[in-house]
């Protein structure tokens, strides 16, 4: 079949962010797919990536207050996933971080799930969900504790109508096999290496930049710069997390809140070092900031230990403190100013190129091309 059908599966569609870029790029790839998600709330703007093209949505889309509040309905999300008919399409093709990987497929049909993370608040940090949600006691604790015990017994039984795994990381493919017993394949995730552009010459100041919400540790970052006066920080972003991270900054960190990309480029290109606190299954910005030129310092787990190459190795374009604590973040910043001549603006420039936009988009039409000539013949033989 030199044509096949392709279905698109998204989780949600409501910003344009990590998992949304992998579906551009499947729609790029195949411009007659057809799209699908549990919601679908996007801006025309960024419905321009996608070709313009509405999803398909599920029952959720029409519910009460579902386009702000459309995460508290992760109950229901597993039924609605499993109400879209993908049964026309040859391939079907999910980006997911929640429920996507779910659909429902037949034994005639190639479904390949390229996967950011199985349900994080389901699994693995669960724990740290709950807390983070004050649902970590009382009734409603009981309550929350008992969907997601129902949600990882559906997550599991549902991997099984997966043909293929994609991780976005290989960290992300042990958790795969942690949590679903199977195989996955590594290609990263597109990052768009040409816009964040090289510059050599840095300023004397550090940088983050990332939604403030309490994984992201921006609070560590802002603390941990407190006991630092002699060093200037400059923050950009916004979120739940904004008043208490400005009630730990001191005199020398500037929070300048949401920026334009415009302010956010400028600032990642002039900075001496990106800082980056979380734990993340890839993290795109760390990328960002070395297609600038610019040198990560990070925590040293997770998506970073792939992307970082630490001080020590050859061309190394960064390097990592060990623990989320104030005292790991300042030993670190402290290192990299001893070291940062060793680490040259190229070097980074030359490791961020390894995840572009162009990279992933051959890796993925070379693996979907294979996976879908293996499954063909194997239908053959089976006849």
């Amino acid at each position: 079949m030199s044509n096949p059908s392709v279905g698109v599966v998204a989780d949600w569609l409501v910003t344009y962010a990590g998992a949304e870029r992998v579906i551009k790029e499947f729609i790029d790839m195949y411009p007659e797919a057809d799209l699908y998600s549990v919601v679908d709330f996007l801006s025309d703007d960024a419905r321009s990536f996608f070709h313009g093209k509405k999803a398909i949505t599920t029952f959720i889309q029409k519910l009460p207050k579902s386009k702000k509040a459309y995460q508290k309905y992760l109950p229901f999300m597993p039924l609605a996933i499993e109400q879209l008919d993908v049964s026309k399409h040859d391939i079907v093709l999910s980006s997911s971080h929640a429920v996507a990987k779910g659909i429902l497929t037949g034994p005639d049909q190639l479904h390949i799930s390229y996967v950011h993370s199985p349900i994080r608040y389901a699994w693995d940090l669960q724990h740290q969900y709950l807390k983070e949600s004050g649902l970590d006691r009382g009734l409603k604790g009981h309550l929350a504790r008992w969907i997601l015990h129902k949600v990882r017994m559906w997550d599991y039984r549902t991997a099984n109508g997966v043909d293929y795994f994609i991780a976005n990381s290989d960290f992300i493919a042990r958790r795969i096999k942690k949590v679903y017993g199977r195989d996955a394949d590594t290609i990263y995730p597109p990052v768009d290496v040409e816009r964040f552009s090289y510059q050599e010459n840095k300023e004397n100041f550090y940088f983050t930049a990332s939604r403030m919400v309490p994984y992201k540790r921006i609070d560590l970052i802002v603390e941990a710069f407190g006991h630092m006066p002699d060093k200037r920080l400059v923050v950009i972003g916004d979120g739940s997390e904004m008043a208490k991270i400005k009630a730990k900054a001191k005199s020398n960190v500037e929070i300048l809140g949401y920026q334009s990309n415009e302010v956010m480029l400028e600032c990642m290109q002039k900075a001496k070092a990106f800082v980056f606190a979380a734990e993340e299954d890839f993290g795109i910005t760390p990328v960002e900031a070395q297609a600038c030129g610019t040198p990560v310092i990070a925590f040293g787990k997770g998506g970073s230990l792939e992307t970082v190459r630490p001080f020590g190795v050859s061309k190394a374009t960064g390097v990592f403190f060990a623990n989320q604590t104030v005292t790991s973040v300042v030993e670190a910043i402290e290192h990299f100013q001893n070291i940062e001549s060793s680490i040259l603006p190229q070097d980074c420039r030359d490791n961020a190129l390894r995840f572009s936009v162009s990279r992933f988009h051959k890796e993925m039409e070379k693996y979907i091309s294979d996976k879908w000539k293996v499954f063909n013949s194997s239908k053959m033989i089976e006849y």
